[in-house]
């Protein structure tokens, strides 16, 4: 799990990465034989012997400016897939959610991205923890991310990441907000959990990601890959 991407070093920390880090990221997946995955592809594995013996899927939230001038280029080049998640209702704006100023994507940057490498999904529309909603204001969410799909054309996975990796853990609640992902044909739910998952997904709901950070050096990157949070 990806944010925001930066071309100075030392801003290269927290939840942004340097892209000269990323780089090195994603060249050693490739030399050690891994292969990146959309959400949409893990619908021909039947079972789990179909599934690649390494796979990773590479996230990105809130789709900056700078994830296109500076993740996108490297997807390209090496022909790599990652996933990008919009909080539609700042499109063409700022995350001004957590009072930045940083630049998201317009309409036409998203669709200029190639399919082939970058699948789009959903990342709610205002950007709000879903544990602290009612039923009524996700749905209500729900159908303001349709009409933004539909009005503006977009090609747009059913994947859903979780604004903060937040969402009702336990209980009635929790149960009411995974029958309203069901109700609204979503396949996967992504939360923060740092544990590697395996598949087939023992809840598609609960699928947790790994949160790679700028100041991480390649020798936690690389545990992290491989043993997720049993290592901490």
């Amino acid at each position: 799990m990806y944010h925001s991407v930066t071309s100075k070093s030392q801003e290269s920390k927290g939840l942004t990465i340097d892209v000269k880090i990323l780089e090195k990221q994603l060249l050693y997946l490739k030399a050690n034989g891994y292969r990146t995955l959309h959400f949409k592809d893990l619908q021909q594995f039947n079972s789990a012997k179909d599934f690649p013996e390494k796979a990773v899927i590479i996230t990105f939230d809130d789709v900056y400016v700078n994830q296109l001038e500076l993740a996108y280029p490297l997807f390209l080049k090496y022909n790599l897939k990652a996933c990008f998640y919009i909080p539609f209702k700042y499109v063409n704006g700022v995350n001004t959610w957590d009072e930045g100023e940083e630049p998201i994507m317009s309409v036409e940057q998203l669709q200029s991205l190639n399919t082939d490498n970058i699948e789009l999904g959903l990342h709610s529309f205002a950007h709000q923890r879903y544990d602290q909603l009612s039923i009524k204001e996700i749905q209500a969410d729900f159908d303001l991310c349709k009409d933004f799909i539909i009005n503006n054309n977009l090609e747009i996975n059913n994947t859903l990441a979780y604004p903060y990796g937040k969402y009702p853990k336990t209980g009635e609640e929790q149960h009411a907000f995974f029958k309203c992902l069901k109700d609204n044909n979503i396949a996967y739910g992504l939360r923060i959990g740092n544990r590697v998952n395996k598949f087939p997904f023992k809840n598609h709901y609960e699928i947790q990601r790994l949160d790679i950070k700028g100041d991480d050096s390649m020798k936690v990157f690389q545990r992290k890959l491989k043993k997720g949070k049993s290592w901490f």
